[in-house]
Parts: structure tokens; C-alpha cells; sequence
């Protein structure tokens, strides 16, 4: 029986950070998914994307959302999809301020795209998490490569984290059969 497509639900549920997975295709939701990821993050509609996966789908591209679940938004833009779960992208304390006050959503997704050439990603994404309230979800976008940088933005108190397809059960901390 297939779990909920909330993608609130699905980062909440189990120990541990939950993985979001960018997928260009359904053949990388289906490795995504196979490789414990929580849930996959779309930038364009994918054909066949619900058949090939149970997990909540993350409209992260321009224009209308297709087959997602939840779909990203910035702090100033108005709820079009109130059907989809809103996570509100932020990048900087300003705009966590505003889309308190303007959605209160129940997902950020914390987001170090804007800063400067000599600031540290992950300072960035990390220095924005205290403002989050409690019983808020935090999304981490920002970029790791190994384990061990996933368990310090789950000590840190991150839910979940937004990361581009490979080597997925490796940063779960899935191993997985040689064959």
C-alpha cells in the first residue's frame, strides 16, 4: 500500500533527515525512491513521473506545477495552487520574516542561492534555521557530497534536504547489495 503523497508527512515520518532527490526523469524517481529517498523534486513535468514513484512530488520549476504534491513559492507570491502544500523558498532572514507574516507556512526550504562569492553555503542555509519556529519543517538546498555533511545538517536541526541525483542511499546512509 502506497504511503501519503504529503510531503510534509513523508519528511516528518522515521528517523532521521529525509532526502529530496532533483530528478530529471521517472527512471531516477524510481532509483530515488528504490534508494531511500522521502520524496523527489521536479523542474519540468516528467512523463510517467506518478507511475514511477510513490513519493510526494516537489514542483520546483517555473509555470504551472504538473503532477506535483507540493510545490515551491517565494515569500511574496500569492497561494495560485492552495491544493499543493506550499514550501516557501527563503534566503535570508528578511524573507522568513515575510512569509511568516504572509502564509506561515509549515515547510522553508532555507536556501543559500543569493549569497555572496565568498560566503559558505551551508553558514548561509545554517544561520537562517534559528528563526525558523518549532513545529516548522526545514529544507536544506544546498549542496552535499558526502554522509557526514547530511548528519551535521541533521544535528543541526534540518528535517529534510534537497539533493541532486547519484549516489542517493550513499547520503541516506543506505548500503546497498554490490552486484
Amino acid at each position: 500500500m502506497p504511503g501519503s503523497r504529503r510531503l510534509s508527512q513523508r519528511i516528518s515520518e522515521g528517523d532521521g533527515i529525509a532526502i529530496i532527490v532533483r530528478v530529471a526523469d521517472a527512471d531516477a524517481a524510481r532509483a530515488a525512491e528504490e534508494q531511500g529517498a522521502k520524496a523527489v523534486a521536479l523542474d519540468r513535468a516528467i512523463d510517467g513521473i506518478r507511475s514511477a514513484t510513490t513519493l510526494p512530488l516537489l514542483w520546483t520549476g517555473r509555470g504551472a506545477p504538473q503532477d506535483a504534491d507540493a510545490l515551491t513559492i517565494r515569500p511574496d507570491d500569492d497561494a495560485l495552487h492552495p491544493e499543493l502544500e506550499s514550501v516557501v523558498d527563503v534566503r535570508d532572514e528578511e524573507e522568513l520574516e515575510l512569509a511568516l507574516e504572509r502564509i506561515d507556512p509549515e515547510i522553508f526550504l532555507l536556501s543559500a542561492r543569493e549569497i555572496d562569492d565568498d560566503g559558505d553555503p551551508l553558514d548561509a542555509v545554517l544561520e537562517l534555521l534559528p528563526d525558523v519556529p518549532a513545529g516548522k519543517l526545514a529544507i536544506a538546498d544546498v549542496d552535499v557530497a558526502t554522509r557526514d555533511e547530511v548528519l551535521a545538517l541533521e544535528r543541526a536541526g534540518i528535517d529534510a534536504v534537497l539533493v541532486p541525483p547519484g549516489h542517493v542511499g550513499e547520503l541516506v546512509g543506505v548500503q546497498l547489495p554490490e552486484v
